[in-house]
């Protein structure tokens, strides 16, 4: 398969006496079997498969520290592992050593409903906690369009369809227990909504992609169910229009949930894969929460943008069981718009950029789109000024790879242009290394570096990702 190069790495051999120290702690939870480092090499990206030497399955922070302990005595690369649906290369081993699956951690430590917190393990997904924590009459807004784990999701900083209201990860995450490069546990804050108390390690380790720390319990925000939730679909003439609307509502600080761009071949797409009978124009997937009377008041100020904007009436989504086809469509869009080219990989975009520069962001990488020799989708989460260009490549053609790469090399320098970024939700893996020097600068750069080297100074934590070699 002709997918993007990886970048140049070595690997490093795993001593016997490191597997044999490991084994004698894990036991049977120490996997060689090659199916299973297979499956653990491998994530959503472009890339292709590089299986690490061995697999650990964690079920505690004893067992991430007896993993980390035994991987810095022999010097072996540790790469966590939560539910394998990264984009962008994360989890790939490109150095050797073992991978750390800590999908049995899963437990839902402490509810705090008086709080509006609650605390887990890493290995616990998003729709496991909303449903264990339905009766209390709270939930979880972050939901990336996979079932991700939250040690994932804290470690990329993940995003979502519900960040337009309720911030990302960063936002809402309180406290996390690491364990550090040296086999340290520390908690990096308490649960009190806010401190001043020294440096904010919290937020060094959301994003930090496993890189400084293995995340294994996470403290987050918990938000009441709203008391009238109403979605909507309304279609537009152009992806332009749709935008445009957009933009006008965030300006006039309307408080919408939700607001999903969709262009037409992705419209066409969920409709073939989730079985639905959208209008195949662009168009908007909006959700208001609130009061009745809120709701009521939101969706008429935006249908009103909508028609100034030549958008059509809203169709409504009364019943909960529509909605909830609808969000399962839209969430399930990486997988139906690979249906429009059986047998094709995807290379996905996630750019951000400030809402005043999106119309244009997406106008010209429309322009781009338009003379691309495969097929493209668009989505977005433009109420935060995100938004993705999925592109359907033939995984034996290495043209079409390499104008992948350089449609996606356009887009990102056009969103840093925009004093945008080149990934608003994915993170950086291995994919977007690339374009850190030119979003941060080398002295950026190089502060970024001198925190991974004081805080993992063997590089065993997930090495090769997030930070290119200095130019120095």
């Amino acid at each position: 398969m002709n997918a993007p190069a990886l970048p140049p790495s070595v690997r490093r051999p795993v001593p016997q006496a490191c597997l044999d120290e490991l084994a004698a702690h894990f036991g049977e939870r120490l996997s060689l079997n090659e199916t299973v480092r297979a499956h653990h090499g491998r994530d959503e990206s472009p890339f292709p498969a590089v299986p690490p030497d061995a697999v650990l399955f964690a079920e505690s922070t004893e067992d991430v520290v007896a993993a980390v302990r035994a991987c810095a005595a022999h010097g072996v690369p540790l790469i966590a592992y939560g539910s394998g649906s990264s984009l962008e290369g994360h989890l790939l081993a490109i150095q050797g050593g073992i991978t750390l699956d800590v999908s049995r951690m899963n437990r839902i430590l402490a509810v705090n409903t008086d709080d509006l917190t609650v605390t887990v393990q890493a290995g616990v997904t998003r729709k496991q906690l909303n449903n264990d924590i339905r009766d209390t009459g709270l939930f979880f807004p972050i939901d990336p369009g996979a079932d991700a784990s939250f040690g994932g999701m804290a470690s990329t900083r993940a995003s979502g369809t519900n960040a337009v209201r309720y911030g990302t990860m960063r936002e809402n995450v309180l406290s996390l227990t690491v364990v550090t490069a040296e086999g340290k546990v520390i908690r990096t804050a308490r649960r009190a909504k806010k401190s001043s108390a020294g440096y904010d390690l919290t937020r060094l380790f959301i994003g930090a992609e496993g890189t400084l720390g293995i995340v294994t319990e996470i403290t987050v925000r918990l938000y009441p169910q709203p008391e009238a939730v109403s979605a909507a679909v309304c279609n537009f003439p152009s992806v332009d229009a749709a935008v445009a609307a957009v933009i006008q509502t965030i300006q006039m600080g309307i408080p919408v949930a939700r607001v999903e761009l969709l262009d037409a071949a992705t419209v066409r797409a969920l409709n073939l894969y989730s079985k639905l009978t959208l209008r195949e124009t662009p168009l908007l997937l909006f959700e208001f929460h609130g009061s009745p009377a809120g709701v009521e008041e939101q969706a008429t100020l935006v249908q009103d943008i909508a028609r100034d904007n030549g958008g059509m009436d809203f169709e409504w989504a009364v019943h909960p069981e529509d909605r909830n086809r609808l969000w399962a469509a839209r969430h399930n869009a990486y997988f139906a718009t690979l249906q429009l080219r059986p047998g094709a990989r995807a290379s996905s975009t996630d750019v951000c950029v400030p809402i005043s520069r999106l119309a244009d962001c997406i106008r010209e990488t429309n322009e781009d789109l338009a003379k691309a020799s495969f097929p493209t989708c668009m989505v977005g989460h433009v109420g935060d000024g995100n938004f993705h260009v999925q592109m359907l490549l033939d995984p034996d053609s290495g043209a079409e790879w390499a104008e992948a790469e350089t449609v996606n090399r356009r887009l990102v320098q056009r969103a840093l242009r925009m004093d945008g970024t080149c990934t608003g939700e994915h993170g950086v893996g291995l994919h977007k290394m690339q374009f850190m020097a030119e979003e941060h600068g080398e002295d950026a750069l190089d502060l970024m570096r001198r925190i991974k080297q004081a805080l993992d100074p063997l590089n065993i934590l997930n090495p090769g990702k997030i930070l290119p070699p200095s130019a120095n």
